[in-house]
């Protein structure tokens, strides 16, 4: 007879084996909704390369100019492997570096305020793309990517090896025998 304890288990168990199973398909959305919107804004950005180079340089950015050009295209091409699910926990890392900066100088106050007043926090621009970015970074871009298909295909192509034979050591014995 299956008691209480053991029912909620079960039905937990089923609970989160159910769950679960939404992980790939819930980082394939972020990849593609997020992955998307950084390739619009850094391809908003190479189109008025001029007016991000100012703003750059109103924050104090050094080499203003050529930040404007690396932050533009890193956002593009981020964004298009996000999509794709290519090198995404690098890309993701680099996305991360570029929302840290964005916070540390375009919404300085924001960051500032992340414990005294939160909602301003999380409204500021760069905060959804920082935490896409991390979830990413930190979870993996899920079984929908190529990342997952070059695991795969690398998995299967690998024979598997068998390392050295090692008996294990047992209480009783010396492990280093005499010589006579």
């Amino acid at each position: 007879m299956s008691t209480s304890y053991e029912k909620c288990s079960w039905a937990y168990e089923n609970f989160a084996t159910v769950v679960s199973a939404l992980r790939s398909p819930l980082l394939l959305a972020i990849r593609l909704y997020w992955g998307f919107l950084f390739a619009q804004t850094g391809w908003g950005k190479l189109q008025n390369l001029e007016r991000v180079t100012g703003f750059f340089a109103s924050l104090g950015i050094p080499f203003p100019h050529a930040n404007a050009i690396f932050v533009s295209g890193l956002e593009v091409a981020g964004g298009i492997l996000l999509i794709l699910g290519l090198g995404s926990r690098l890309t993701a890392l680099l996305l991360t570096g570029d929302m840290v900066v964005a916070y540390l100088t375009a919404d300085r106050a924001a960051l500032l305020s992340i414990f005294s007043d939160p909602p301003k926090f999380f409204d500021a621009a760069p905060f959804t793309f920082l935490f896409a970015s991390l979830l990413i970074l930190i979870l993996g871009p899920g079984s929908t990517s190529i990342d997952a298909l070059i695991a795969r295909a690398n998995k299967r192509a690998m024979p598997r090896q068998q390392g050295p034979t090692v008996k294990p050591y047992e209480a009783g014995q010396t492990r280093i025998r005499n010589a006579s």
